[in-house]
C-alpha cells in the first residue's frame, strides 16, 4: 500500500466513508498486536522433537496459525488444516505443547511496527479498547503483560473466556454488551477470516492488517471495510462518536 493509510479488501465490498466513527476498539492478539509466530512455532517443533516425529519449517506452521492452540497441534501433526490426528496422540501432543509454549511464550515475540503508537493514539483520541483472542487466557495475559500492553485494554477476552470464540459473534456481541455500545459503534482490527466472519456476525465494523497469519490465505480476499498496513494508520481512519 506503500504511503497509502488504506486499501479496500474485496472489488465486491460496498466503499464506506472515512473517517468511521465509533466508540470502541477491538484488537486481535496475535498476528494484530503481536508476532508471535516463531514462538508458536518453536514450541511445535519442541513437541515434534519429544514425540520424535519430523520437525516443520517455521513458515508452515505459520499457516496452521488461527482457530487456537489446539487446531494449531491438530494441524501441526497431520500437516492438514482440517486434519484430526489419532486421539490418543493428540492427548499426549495437547500438554507437550503447552508446556513448551509456556516456557517460550515471549522468548521472540514482539509487538509488530506501529502498534505501540497506535493503541497510544486510540487511547489519547478517547476510544474504549478490548484485546479479543482465541488464544487461551493462560498465555494471553502473561504475553500483554511480556510486551507492555496490558494496562491499555479495559477488557481482554481470550478464546476460553466464553463459552464461545471468533468467528462466533458472541465475544464481540460481550464486549459491545460490556462498553453499553451498539455493534455498529464498534470496529474489529484483525489479520484473518475468523475476524471478518465474527465482526459481520456481530454487526461490527472490521478492519484487516496484511502482515499477520490468516492460516495462509491472501488477507485481500475478506469480507472487511478496509485494509490497513499498520494500527498507527488504523487510527487514523476513525474518529471517535459522541
Amino acid at each position: 500500500m506503500n504511503n497509502q493509510l488504506f486499501s479496500y479488501a474485496q472489488p465486491s465490498v460496498e466503499k464506506i466513508a472515512f473517517p468511521l466513527s465509533v466508540k470502541v476498539v477491538m484488537i486481535d492478539l496475535d498476528g494484530t498486536l503481536l508476532n508471535t509466530a516463531d514462538d508458536l512455532a518453536l514450541a511445535a517443533n519442541l513437541m515434534l522433537r519429544e514425540l520424535d516425529l519430523p520437525e516443520k519449517s517455521p513458515a508452515t506452521i505459520q499457516s496452521y496459525i488461527g482457530k487456537g492452540i489446539e487446531r494449531l497441534v491438530k494441524r501441526t501433526l497431520t500437516g492438514q488444516l482440517d486434519g484430526e490426528p489419532d486421539a490418543a496422540l493428540l492427548a499426549k501432543a495437547l500438554p507437550i505443547y503447552k508446556k513448551n509454549y509456556a516456557e517460550n511464550l515471549s522468548k521472540n515475540t514482539q509487538p509488530y511496527p506501529g502498534v505501540m503508537r497506535g493503541v497510544d493514539a486510540l487511547l489519547q483520541a478517547g476510544f474504549k479498547l478490548a484485546c479479543i483472542t482465541n488464544k487461551s487466557e493462560i498465555f494471553t495475559l502473561p504475553l500483554l503483560r511480556a510486551t507492555g500492553l496490558f494496562d491499555q485494554f479495559e477488557i481482554i477476552l481470550s478464546g476460553d473466556s466464553l463459552p464461545k470464540k471468533k468467528p462466533d459473534p458472541m465475544p464481540l456481541v460481550h464486549i459491545c454488551k460490556h462498553f453499553d455500545v451498539h455493534p455498529n459503534e464498534a470496529l474489529l482490527i484483525g489479520d484473518s477470516l475468523n475476524d471478518a466472519i465474527a465482526a459481520r456476525a456481530a454487526g461490527c465494523h472490521v478492519f484487516c492488517v496484511p502482515y499477520g497469519y490468516n492460516e495462509g490465505r491472501d488477507v485481500h480476499d475478506l469480507d472487511c471495510d478496509a485494509i490497513v498496513n499498520s494500527l498507527e494508520n488504523a487510527s487514523k481512519l476513525i474518529t471517535k462518536l459522541i
